[in-house]
């Protein structure tokens, strides 16, 4: 049985809570928290003993630790992508540390596992290192998602494109933000979408994205992919605004979201996990923003809203 590999995040004490809750979005099956802030405190009211052993009491009080185990079938890239991305959105400093894996061959192991995979009514996603698939009619995604993270398999992504193949038909013009692997983008493209422009904060997704998108026969100028921060470099507008990104940054794109929708375009936005609901809802509300499609699964939600004229 192959073994599951180990992640483990190093932040500063006082954001331990933050990044603990952004870990628990990655995997779904629990996360160890070391906080040795209130060591002595917990010790009295938990053990109900004041002696405590000397290597506790020279842990490091100002750092915090998260610990994530991903079993071997979930392509442990994608989660240090995801990691990252939601991090740096929320401006907390970090250090991952990957060297904790047993399994020599964590890069390529969850790739057995990773199957051609329908999604909604009209896209099968195909990973490129799968000899044989069935496409039974259904539009084909072939995909590398490499470092980016976008593999079609978490919850926040297959909701998106379930919305997305109820409105990328020809005609549509698609803006991805945060594109990560650009599978979105290059869904909507293969879907019937006459073009897409995609942006990543991350270099890296940004290379991943392109090389995607010609792997799917898709490139400038039809499809395009730039370096840039949320709508950083994107001008125009747009049909299908599509992104799957944290809570804060989909209520901070609120503000602007509106500049790059055409009439009648429609904006689909997740990666919210359902406590931050309400916020989200308000800044819709805010910003003149009404949700059309309300969608849910594994404690993600996805949005599809318009501008309410």
């Amino acid at each position: 049985m192959a073994d599951w590999t180990e992640i483990k995040i190093e932040v500063p004490a006082e954001e331990v809570d933050r990044a603990g809750d952004i870990a628990s979005m990655a995997v779904p099956y629990g996360i160890y928290v070391e906080d040795y802030r209130n060591l002595e405190q917990e010790a009295m009211e938990i053990a109900k003993i004041d002696l405590i052993d000397e290597d506790l009491l020279a842990k490091d009080r100002t750092k915090g630790i998260v610990h994530i185990y991903i079993s071997p079938e979930e392509n442990p890239d994608e989660v240090v992508s995801f990691l990252t991305e939601r991090f740096e959105s929320e401006n907390i400093p970090y250090f991952i540390d990957k060297s904790l894996c047993k399994n020599e061959d964590w890069e390529n192991n969850w790739k057995k596992y990773f199957k051609p995979m329908p999604v909604g009514e009209r896209l099968l996603i195909h990973p490129v290192w799968e000899q044989e698939y069935e496409a039974n009619g259904r539009s084909v995604l072939h995909l590398e998602p490499g470092l980016a993270f976008g593999s079609g398999t978490h919850d926040t992504t297959r909701l998106c494109l379930e919305s997305i193949e109820k409105y990328a038909y020809p005609g549509k013009k698609v803006l991805d933000i945060g594109c990560g692997s650009g599978i979105l983008s290059v869904s909507a493209l293969l879907l019937g979408a006459d073009s897409a422009f995609a942006v990543d904060v991350d270099a890296l997704a940004v290379k991943t994205a392109r090389e995607n998108g010609l792997t799917n026969g898709f490139d400038e100028p039809r499809y395009t992919v730039v370096k840039g921060s949320l709508t950083d470099n994107v001008t125009g507008k747009y049909d299908i605004i599509a992104a799957n990104i944290v809570a804060d940054i989909v209520i901070k794109l609120c503000d602007d979201v509106k500049d790059f929708m055409n009439d009648g375009a429609v904006f689909i936005t997740s990666g919210i996990i359902v406590p931050r609901e309400e916020e989200v809802l308000e800044a819709f509300k805010r910003n003149s923003l009404k949700v059309k499609g309300r969608y849910e699964s594994g404690g993600w939600l996805c949005f599809e809203v318009t501008k309410d004229e």
